[in-house]
């Protein structure tokens, strides 16, 4: 059965199967949600239902809390339609007019960054280029197994490779793959650009950039556009990992503070061991903000690592004044299923 879908303010309308999301729906005819790791642990594509009734087949998502179930919000990505909908939720445009393509591509370069974060350079035939936003991701499909989503980690203006930052993530088909079978010349198939992380640069906020892990890659990727377009807001960069090693690129945040006066960088060790030698900050990633930033008001957040980061980062931010327009993400499961961004 197909359902309409009334989207307010706007206006616009589209059509839902009762066996898809509405999230889905929307960008099936080309009307962009916010939406970040769409599997209802981010909370990036939470608006309100204002009329009609949605279910969740796989049970209540995540991100999605009595409190904001009690008044009506819902996650679109995870929300299927029993009825016709009316829907409250702001639309992405800056992502609207770029095609999302399946392109071959060939392995052009593997770099071990760290013991266990390899990164992947890939080569689009000679004739085709992606146009993707700083912050979005590719699905790697795979034949007889579900796609692989990795952020893009380098910047649109810097386009000749796709770069992916890859995990070793144990249990992960498609990671071990890569640590342990993939060569150079090695030939893939990608398809995107996909979601609504990217940075927003006609807002004049302070922006905060959370990474945990390899959450850095897609915050790199924004950053490196701000730094090449000569974006002047403040940008300050929290990433967290849990020891030194793990700070898989670290040249590059250091080289920013000496190259851009509008950077600062904050790393966060959660276990750092002795040799470290630690003076930094340490414990959650997220109490580093706060204790910098007690007044969130002011700000915009981008947050990008493991759903759980993402949810308590969101909750928190929120109690210090975060406007929750003002916060997105995208949260990936290191799972045998799900390597996001890893």
């Amino acid at each position: 059965m197909t359902y309409q879908v009334t989207i307010q303010p706007s206006g616009h309308n589209f059509g839902v199967e009762s066996s898809e999301s509405v999230l889905d729906a929307a960008l099936r005819q080309g009307i962009i949600l916010p939406y970040g790791c769409r599997n209802g642990a981010c909370g990036s594509c939470m608006g309100t239902v204002a009329g009609g009734t949605v279910v969740y087949p796989n049970g209540t998502p995540a991100a999605l809390n009595a409190a904001n179930a009690a008044q009506n919000q819902a996650l679109f990505c995870q929300a299927r339609p029993t009825s016709d909908l009316t829907i409250q939720v702001r639309e992405v445009d800056a992502a609207r007019d770029i095609e999302v393509r399946t392109l071959p591509c060939r392995v052009n370069k593997l770099e071990h960054l760290a013991h266990d974060v390899i990164r992947i350079y890939l080569k689009l035939p000679d004739t085709e280029r992606l146009q993707f936003l700083a912050g979005q991701y590719i699905d790697v499909l795979l034949k007889d197994h579900a796609p692989r989503s990795f952020s893009i980690a380098n910047a649109p203006h810097d386009d000749s490779f796709i770069e992916l930052h890859i995990r070793n993530v144990s249990g992960g088909y498609f990671s071990a793959q890569v640590f342990n079978q993939m060569q150079e010349k090695s030939l893939l198939r990608i398809n995107g650009p996909l979601g609504t992380f990217f940075l927003r640069e006609d807002s004049e906020r302070p922006a905060i950039l959370i990474g945990g892990g390899t959450g850095f890659a897609p915050l790199k990727g924004m950053l490196e556009h701000a730094f090449h377009t000569g974006l002047e807001k403040p940008l300050h960069l929290y990433w967290g990992v849990r020891a030194s090693r793990d700070l898989y690129l670290e040249e590059l945040p250091l080289q920013w503070l000496q190259e851009h006066r509008n950077f600062s960088y904050t790393p966060v060790l959660s276990e750092p061991v002795p040799e470290d030698n630690w003076t930094g900050a340490t414990g959650f990633v997220t109490a580093a903000v706060i204790n910098d930033y007690p007044d969130l008001s002011g700000h915009d957040i981008y947050m990008s690592g493991p759903p759980v980061m993402v949810e308590a980062g969101h909750k928190l931010f929120m109690q210090y004044g975060l406007d929750v327009s003002r916060f997105f993400s995208d949260a990936f499961e290191y799972a045998a299923l799900s390597e996001k961004s890893e």
